[in-house]
């Protein structure tokens, strides 16, 4: 028998999963506060005996705390196995130290799930578009993390907004070669721009490497935050003679007035992301299409789940 719950804020998510696979048993639990702000959690439903999965991201310190707290009462009340799937896996970028004293909190983040005891047949813990490929073997001891990446949602987005003829782009240097994958995946050229690091905030463009002068550019980042790079970006496209410009992430993350600026630089015909954070799910934005991870989960889970 299988189970799947989630944390409150992928309750959108763990729907779709249910809806898609009617094989699942929709698992209940209680969560309410305190006074004082601290947490109360209860899981209502059985998991004796069960495969259970937990759909939660580390968005945020609370989430990811909520996430390993139902975790460790699925293994004291007799889950079989356990899934952890994390859509957006936070602290990504702190995957190294590069200052004195700086706290590698992507790897910091990875060993607490790590220390969630393991169920009778093992833990696993589903990773989507990792910033750094390298954060999966951050996970310690037991639990099995498997990395799934989203090409072909990308692939799919790109050729809705592109069509037969465009150039893939990316917003610098660091994600060129899996453009240059994606790009040689459907045949099309991949363009990168060069750019200068002026403080933790801006940066400047210095250069493009391909010619897209009357071409339509599809820019593809695997997470957006504030927006600043990829609209820098798109400017120096444009500015090089692009004639349309569209963007897709699979992290839309958005904090703030984050898609209202992307909306305001009238550089954009079009953003894509995909579901993995509930900030995506939540703005609402003509400029915004949502793309849903839920049929990459079920089918991984299907192969991992007997």
């Amino acid at each position: 028998m299988k189970i799947i719950f989630s944390t409150q804020n992928y309750t959108y998510l763990k729907a779709k999963l249910l809806a898609l696979d009617s094989s699942y048993e929709d698992g209940a639990t209680e969560v309410r506060f305190f006074p004082d702000g601290e947490r109360y959690q209860r899981i209502l439903s059985d998991v004796n005996g069960k495969d259970v999965v937990i759909v939660g991201g580390t968005i945020a310190d609370s989430d990811t705390l909520e996430l390993f707290d139902m975790a460790c009462a699925i293994e004291k009340y007799g889950g079989k196995t356990l899934t952890l799937v994390i859509p957006y896996f936070g602290y990504s970028t702190m995957e190294r130290a590069v200052k004195p004293g700086e706290v590698v909190t992507g790897k910091s983040r990875a060993r607490l799930l790590s220390a969630i005891p393991i169920t009778g047949r093992g833990n696993q813990v589903l990773l989507f578009d990792l910033h750094t490929s390298g954060l999966q073997h951050y996970f310690e001891g037991n639990i099995r993390p498997v990395h799934i990446y989203c090409k072909d949602l990308v692939i799919e987005a790109a050729r809705e907004l592109g069509g037969e003829d465009f150039i893939l782009a990316c917003t610098d240097t660091g994600r060129a070669k899996w453009v240059e994958s994606l790009a040689n995946d459907m045949g099309i050229f991949a363009a990168f721009v060069f750019k200068r690091r002026i403080s933790a905030e801006n940066t400047q463009i210095t250069g493009i490497n391909a010619d897209v002068k009357g071409k339509n550019v599809v820019i593809y980042d695997d997470m957006i935050r504030t927006g600043g790079s990829l609209i820098n970006a798109a400017q120096a496209y444009k500015d090089a003679g692009a004639t349309k410009i569209s963007a897709i992430t699979t992290h839309g993350i958005f904090p703030n007035n984050a898609m209202e600026r992307l909306q305001k630089s009238g550089l954009f015909e079009c953003v894509v992301s995909t579901d993995s954070h509930p900030n995506a799910v939540k703005v609402e934005s003509p400029l915004l299409k949502i793309k849903s991870i839920d049929r990459l989960i079920i089918d991984k889970l299907e192969g991992t789940i007997a």
